[in-house]
């Protein structure tokens, strides 16, 4: 399973710092979590089975939590059972597409 999401403080002042330090105690319960990640501009993506990615969206949320009164979570999933190693596979499999693509093959 894949998981992209983006989670930041919203609503009101954030009396408890920037919403960039909101947003790094969030990625930070996701480096920690051991689970396969990459973080970009917009979105942090994790893979794993059902309930572990979803602990790790949880507590991520519960830390981006104590920096304000009112939380915002984008979430979108890739539910495929049996298959692991899709964060850099899909992306791998696309670049392959676009190679031959570019080839004509």
């Amino acid at each position: 399973m894949l998981v992209a999401f983006s989670v930041s403080p919203s609503g009101g002042d954030n009396p408890s710092g920037s919403v960039h330090d909101a947003v790094a105690a969030a990625v930070r319960v996701v480096r920690e979590s051991g689970l396969p990640h990459e973080t970009d501009a917009m979105f942090t993506t994790i893979e794993g089975e059902w309930d572990e990615v979803m602990d790790v969206v949880k507590r991520a949320t519960e830390a981006v939590g104590a920096f304000g009164p009112r939380v915002s979570l984008v979430l979108k999933a890739d539910i495929r059972p049996g298959h692991t190693g899709e964060i850099t596979g899909k992306v791998e499999r696309l670049e392959a597409a676009i190679r031959r693509q570019a080839t004509g093959s």
